[in-house]
């Protein structure tokens, strides 16, 4: 009995230094780690929405990119950080991705870390240059079977979301495509658009200005239902590709320890700021999903896409050290 007892005590006690410090959060300035370069649509949102965090919480939010290897540099050091509240990390698909492309990473995608928010999702869908025969996925599938290996796709790295997407492809449709990758989406992108690599499974913020001039031909959105602005695009769905739904996810993490409270209390902020009329206007203008989930919702995606991956990632061999 003074053993429970004293447990009580002490859970009492945490409760309440818990509560307290996020009465008093926060204190002091919140940096958010950005594990890519600054300037793509998801450091944009992460800086649009890190500016109105700041003036509702009365301190400085600063953002600090650190890119390279797909991101887990930096959220490697968002694992280390201390769990208070006043180290965020932004994290995209790609977290879910890495664990089956690196043997040495220093981090645990679920275990280290605890979720904020999925804050928006970016559609993917499959883009070709005005050369490819394929008008459709049908017949980009059909030519694919006829000459294994005679497509090549572009893509914005190892490992990427990109590269992902068109090994899932690939899974799904049984067909082996030849993957190129580069380092980043805009030299991918340079590289579709000069006919040098025939197609690339691309968010479609990256390319919709080129597929309104033409200059691009998209044969299918990776969506449950077709997207505002490609209504005359039929989905994977529709291609009977059932299996081929997949955005690009973007969201903020904390490292694991943090209090209860002051995820709460950063989810909500955060979730306010994502459905202000203007915030939400803009996030729609890139082409970008609102979504702005509840902690365990951004955790039971994480889990499921770290499994979906997985099956893919092994099916192709997909390895980078």
């Amino acid at each position: 009995m003074k053993f429970l007892k004293n447990f009580a005590l002490t859970a009492a006690g945490l409760l309440i230094v818990a509560t307290a410090a996020a009465d008093t959060y926060p204190s002091k300035p919140i940096r958010i780690i950005s594990p890519i370069p600054a300037g793509g649509s998801n450091d944009i949102l992460a800086r649009d929405v890190g500016a109105e965090l700041q003036k509702r919480l009365g301190q400085s939010v600063v953002i600090e990119n650190k890119p390279g290897a797909a991101g887990s540099i930096g959220t490697a050091e968002g694992a280390r950080a201390q769990p208070d509240g006043y180290t965020i990390t932004l994290v995209y698909s790609s977290h879910s991705i890495n664990p089956h492309l690196y043997k040495s990473l220093s981090y645990d995608a679920i275990k280290d870390f605890s979720p904020v928010v999925l804050m928006a999702s970016l559609p993917m869908g499959l883009f070709v240059h005005p050369s490819m025969p394929a008008k459709n996925v049908e017949e980009f599938i059909a030519l694919a079977k006829e000459k294994p290996g005679s497509i090549n796709y572009a893509s914005s790295g190892n490992g990427s979301v990109s590269h992902m997407v068109g090994a899932m492809f690939a899974h799904t449709t049984n067909t082996e495509l030849t993957h190129i990758p580069y380092r980043g989406s805009m030299p991918a992108k340079t590289d579709l658009l000069a006919g040098r690599v025939q197609a690339m499974f691309a968010d479609v913020d990256l390319v919709q200005q080129h597929v309104k001039l033409g200059e691009l031909r998209p044969l299918a959105i990776a969506t449950q239902e077709r997207l505002p602005g490609y209504e005359d695009v039929p989905t994977f769905v529709e291609a009977g590709l059932p299996d081929m739904v997949v955005s690009s996810q973007v969201g903020f993490l904390v490292p694991a320890g943090t209090p209860a409270a002051i995820i709460e209390k950063l989810n909500r902020e955060i979730v306010e700021i994502l459905h202000e009329p203007e915030m939400t206007k803009r996030i729609n203008g890139r082409g970008m999903t609102v979504v702005a989930s509840t902690p365990d919702e951004f955790s039971r995606i994480i889990k499921d896409d770290l499994e979906r991956f997985g099956v893919v990632a092994r099916s192709a061999n997909m390895q980078i050290n």
